[in-house]
């Protein structure tokens, strides 16, 4: 745990000192939600730069009770970007396309230069293509075919980027962030909690996103489970939006 945390805090303050107007980006699942514990660890308590919601108006309930309450507990500096709520042509789903076109707007007002987001190689093929910093050009789209060379303690010029993702959790699998958040008592969404027999593994908006069949009701429960399970992370998402090619298309549009 403690070799994930140390390098993920220095891909932070190395975006910390590169970018001049840096926020993250903030959904209330579990992985966002270490990476703002995380960023209060490299900033000693504080979290210095804003934390960007994207929201269509019809997410889970319990996903806004959790915002609301961790965004007081924390002192986050909320901004919400807002999303329509309809189906794009590509997904099929109200959380493809038009999520990418709320954060581009977002950034485009704001003028954020780097963008902190809490993808990991280990969630989906085109994902793992990814490098910790990984820029986005004017149109703000991805060229994955033409990234710049990666050498752990060196960042590259980013001169002809209209920002830069940052992905400091890259190298974590699924149990690590279960594994820290046990160990750190980071607060969870409780969404990941099993009732009735069901929990979510991936939260994304309802309407694309269903339970999976879990016992887990704890921390421990759910660490035990990932240990044998042979269901994936993603299964309970909307599978258009999963199969490689569309989440690549998504991606090189904008997609997080």
């Amino acid at each position: 745990m403690e070799s994930l945390e140390q390098k993920s805090i220095y891909v932070l303050r190395e975006a910390k000192v590169k970018f001049k107007n840096l926020a993250v980006l903030w959904s209330m699942g579990k992985d966002s939600t270490t990476m703002l514990y995380l960023c209060r660890k490299a900033f000693f308590g504080k979290i210095p730069f804003p934390a960007i919601y994207i929201d269509n108006g019809a997410d889970f309930k319990e996903t806004y009770n959790f915002r609301d309450k961790l965004v007081k507990e924390w002192q986050i500096q909320l901004i919400t970007a807002k999303a329509e709520l309809k189906k794009d042509i590509i997904s099929g789903t109200a959380e493809g396309l038009n999520k990418a076109e709320a954060l581009q707007r977002v950034l485009e007002e704001k003028k954020f230069d780097g963008l902190i987001v809490s993808i990991r190689r280990d969630e989906h093929g085109i994902r793992a293509k990814e490098r910790y910093f990984s820029p986005r050009d004017k149109k703000f789209k991805w060229d994955f075919k033409n990234q710049p060379a990666e050498i752990f303690n060196y960042v590259s010029d980013f001169k002809e980027a209209s920002h830069v993702r940052v992905h400091p959790i890259l190298h974590w699998s699924e149990i690590d962030i279960w594994r820290y958040t046990k160990e750190k008592n980071v607060p969870v969404n409780e969404l990941y909690f099993s009732k009735n027999g069901k929990r979510y593994r991936s939260i994304g908006y309802p309407e694309s996103t269903v339970p999976v069949n879990s016992e887990a009701k704890n921390l421990d429960e759910i660490i035990k489970e990932l240990e044998t399970t042979q269901t994936t992370e993603r299964s309970g998402r909307s599978q258009d939006k999963e199969k490689e090619y569309v989440m690549q298309k998504l991606r090189e549009m904008g997609y997080m």
